[in-house]
């Protein structure tokens, strides 16, 4: 499966900004590949505004469509109003391993439950526009034997079709390289085996 994440480094974010009817909604946008990494940016925005009178946030901690890494907070907006609404912006955007903290400095104008909707939702929806992003690939180990004469023309070969070595490990007779297949694709390994002279083994977990 392929998708967009955020093109940003982990602990950075993107800030952008929103006024309505002078309430200031700060948007802090992350990469979010787990959950510990939003709660860090939470964490962050809350340390940086401690007089905000919200910090309202969600996140998708996973790839598009994920029904378990993710969240969202009012903090103490009116219930629906801001937490899922972002949430849903981001649901909507197909983008993973993302997360948003909306910070409001309330500037004395209620806006009423869909006025607050409206803002949290176009807050996200801004920071968006011009949140840079990278696709990200998901990837299955698979493990392989092979001589140490071979070891450099597989990894050649790897490079060119874009598969990272995520371990190595050597052996009296050999190594065994751990490699991150692309999961949607079907696991072929023929071109290289054919390479290295059918001196390949794929080994099962």
């Amino acid at each position: 499966m392929r998708y967009p994440i955020p093109d940003l480094p982990l602990g950075n974010w993107r800030e952008t900004e929103l006024e309505v009817e002078k309430s200031r909604f700060l948007t802090w946008t992350c990469y979010a590949p787990d959950t510990a990494s939003f709660e860090a940016l939470l964490a962050e925005a809350r340390a940086r505004h401690p007089n905000a009178s919200h910090h309202c946030s969600a996140f998708i901690a996973g790839p598009p469509g994920e029904q378990q890494a993710i969240g969202f907070s009012d903090d103490g907006e009116p219930g629906g109003t801001a937490g899922r609404p972002m949430f849903q912006v981001l649901e909507g955007a197909d983008i993973g391993q993302v997360g948003c903290v909306v910070t409001r400095y309330f500037g004395g104008t209620k806006l009423g439950t869909g006025g607050l909707a409206r803002a949290y939702s176009k807050a996200v929806a801004q920071a968006l526009e011009t949140l840079p992003t990278r696709d990200f690939t998901q990837r299955t180990p698979l493990r392989m034997r092979l001589g140490f004469a071979g070891e450099a023309e597989a990894r050649s070969w790897l490079s060119e079709q874009d598969i990272p070595v995520e371990q190595a490990d050597y052996g009296a007779d050999g190594v065994v390289l751990t490699v991150g297949w692309p999961a949607d694709q079907e696991t072929d390994l023929s071109a290289l085996d054919s390479r290295l002279k059918g001196q390949l083994e794929h080994l099962s977990d």
